[in-house]
């Protein structure tokens, strides 16, 4: 399977790296098998949009955890890695929490909405897709084959 990494450079060799922030899936390598979603991350930041392109091939020897939509689980976890817990899995996969279903996370854990009424709001997003590696063992599943400048003709034009 191909997966996308968007970057502002080229990523031969992914890393690990904690980060002031966590993410959905806690601290990892983020890539996505969806080639739009990637060009879309590529061109928010500054610097050259970056797409770096990876073979993706599955362990079964790993600790994988797949969300195949978003479910309570899913919230829960999420909940949980962006409040700063970690996870002892080497892959995490599943939707993503874009910036608005991010702000119903949030409401959602300050008990300003209710776990069905967050259900309500994050219904009608459209599907995203995220797989993180969290581990060496879960990065070594990636073989790097190249990477290209693509701009997002949507926002330049």
């Amino acid at each position: 399977m191909v997966l996308y990494h968007a970057s502002s450079q080229i990523v031969e060799f992914p890393e690990v790296r904690k980060t002031r922030y966590t993410k959905d899936f806690s601290w990892g390598f983020y890539c996505t098998n969806n080639y739009e979603q990637a060009v879309r991350w590529a061109n928010r930041g500054k610097g050259e949009p970056v797409i770096n392109y990876y073979e993706y091939e599955s362990n079964s020897a790993l600790s994988i955890l797949t969300f195949e939509k978003m479910t309570d689980e899913w919230l829960d976890f999420i909940a949980r890695c962006r409040s700063g817990k970690t996870h002892s899995y080497d892959v995490v996969e599943g939707p993503m929490a874009d910036d608005t279903v991010w702000n119903f996370v949030n409401d959602f854990l300050a008990g300003k909405i209710t776990r069905k009424q967050f259900w309500v709001l994050a219904e009608f997003k459209y599907p995203t897709h995220q797989i993180s590696f969290h581990t060496l063992s879960g990065l070594d599943c990636l073989k790097f084959e190249r990477s290209e400048i693509v701009y997002d003709r949507k926002r330049k034009g």
